[in-house]
């Protein structure tokens, strides 16, 4: 993508925004057109965002709902909203720690990046999901083992017992993941504190126990939006991978709301590049 054109996505999701608490969107940095890691570093903590997906990647507007097919291709004209399949490397009082892992695909670009970085998989102290979608966790396990061998995995409670009582296939991944690492996985409540300060709170509905987390002055904000072009203007708005869609809206607005008024640069697994947004 030309950065004529990526510069003209960004101004696409509009300076004002429609009716609501959010009046103004800002990208908190910007991002020439090789790159795929983009780093910030704000009171203290360092956090890296990777992007895993190799070529461009757009969220057709045929998978929104929750308003008009003319507002949604009015809001994403090209189609699709521009997005990413992202992670992000957190480094903060001498530990190392990732939000997510990606999908895991022959392709992804989150090992290559993490060497890039001189960062080894071993030197993860932790990882904290916000979800276990397999664009999420994918990047955990290789050829059947655990790719990060001494990572501390932390998980919401909800999140973890709604998978488990799901059947079939749709948890198979899940329950094959967290059996690699059943012996350093932590089901926390929200609401706790977690290692390096960071505060999980409760975004639930995309899945049954969606996390978004604080961490200073980021928020780290999982899939509270998927096409950010159309669901900053429209929070209403879900794409169809949302489990439970009136929860989704609920948590979307809140932390949308919360985000601003806090003033908190938002780190999301598919905004744009560079991912990094701030209200």
């Amino acid at each position: 993508m030309k950065r004529r054109e990526w510069i003209r996505n960004v101004a696409g999701l509009g300076l004002l925004l429609a009716a609501g608490p959010i009046d103004r969107a800002v990208w908190a940095s910007e991002l020439s057109e090789p790159e795929k890691v983009k780093t910030l570093t704000l009171s203290g903590v360092k956090m890296t965002w990777i992007q895993d997906n190799p070529k461009e990647r757009r969220m057709p507007n045929k998978i929104f709902s929750g308003a008009d097919s003319r507002v949604i291709d009015e809001l994403s004209p090209e189609g699709g909203a521009l997005a990413t399949v992202s992670c992000f490397l957190m480094q903060k009082d001498g530990k190392t720690a990732l939000f997510d892992t990606a999908n895991g695909n022959a392709d992804s670009l989150l090992l290559p990046a993490l060497e890039g970085l001189g960062v080894k998989p071993a030197d993860i102290d932790y990882l904290f999901l916000t979800h276990f979608h397999g664009d999420h966790i994918g990047g955990m396990m290789r050829d059947g083992k655990a790719v990060f061998p001494r990572a501390e995995v932390y998980a919401a409670k909800t999140e973890y017992d709604g998978w488990m009582a799901m059947e079939g296939e749709r948890k198979e991944l899940v329950a094959t993941t967290m059996k690699a690492y059943e012996d350093r996985l932590h089901l926390f409540a929200f609401g706790e504190e977690l290692p390096c300060g960071i505060e999980p709170m409760d975004a639930s509905g995309h899945t049954p126990g969606h996390t978004v987390y604080r961490v200073g002055d980021f928020l780290v904000i999982g899939d509270l939006m998927h096409g950010a072009a159309i669901q900053l203007k429209r929070p209403e708005v879900c794409a169809s991978f949302d489990m439970d869609q009136p929860k989704a809206v609920a948590a979307r607005k809140k932390y949308l709301a919360y985000a601003k008024e806090n003033q908190l640069t938002m780190a999301g697994m598919h905004l744009p590049p560079p991912a990094f947004l701030k209200l």
